[in-house]
């Protein structure tokens, strides 16, 4: 269940947000969305991998943290192990809102259902300061919703071009474990290196003007961290 309302500094004086990595706080995800402004900084540690939605057909794009679904390997305790997250993920509860039909900037609002929400007590980091004043958590979290919703704009035209090309295929990974089992990843799409190697120049040239040829190459570099994240796997399994 979510509750999104609008933030305002009279009805939410007093809410705080707990703005440590967690489990109980909603860090226990496989995956978390991310865009191809995101795809430079976040192929260094995660697997960048697409899903397409079977009722819509809209592609996105998602960075891997596990194999399943509640497995987040960088997750240990209240230690987040790698030094950035997808954004989509980084400004949890919070999101933009806006009425149906419109096209403005949009609002900053909270959900209020969220794990990370406190709405009694002392603990966490306030929104607003005892004169209504927005706290630098929620000045930075306005900044960074800005930022997200800039890239997810500009993101429909990249896998315009995916699609253009016809660069994505369906995979089937392997994951071998220490204790002898197997777990299959089924159900997610990448980069069909030999289709983006056989791309005339023209086609290299249009997707360099319209600024899409770097994040394609992240994304396949992003591959090489599946080996990374089976060694969390494994180092986990050998610990229990």
């Amino acid at each position: 269940m979510s509750q999104h309302v609008i933030i305002d500094s009279v009805t939410h004086r007093d809410l705080r947000v707990a703005d440590m990595p967690s489990a109980a706080l909603g860090d226990n995800v496989m995956a978390a969305l991310a865009t191809p402004h995101e795809f430079r900084a976040l192929q260094a540690h995660y697997p960048i991998v697409f899903r397409r939605d079977i009722a819509s057909g809209q592609l996105s794009a998602l960075a891997l943290f596990g194999f399943e679904n509640g497995e987040n390997l960088f997750l240990e305790g209240n230690i987040w192990d790698a030094p950035c997250k997808p954004l989509a993920h980084v400004v949890q509860p919070f999101l933009i809102g806006r009425a149906e039909g419109s096209d403005d900037l949009g609002q900053v609002h909270i959900d209020l259902d969220h794990p990370r929400v406190i709405q009694t007590g002392e603990s966490g980091v306030r929104l607003f300061d005892e004169d209504g004043r927005p706290s630098p958590l929620l000045e930075n979290a306005a900044q960074l919703l800005g930022d997200l919703d800039a890239a997810y704009r500009a993101s429909g035209a990249f896998f315009a071009a995916l699609e253009r090309y016809d660069l994505l295929e369906s995979f089937t990974l392997e994951v071998p474990l220490v204790d002898g089992s197997k777990h299959t990843l089924v159900g997610f799409l990448a980069i069909n290196e030999d289709k983006l190697r056989a791309l005339d120049s023209a086609a290299l040239g249009d997707l360099h003007r319209d600024g899409h040829l770097m994040p394609l190459f992240m994304a396949v570099a992003s591959v090489s961290q599946f080996g990374g994240l089976v060694a969390r796997r494994n180092a986990r399994i050998s610990r229990t």
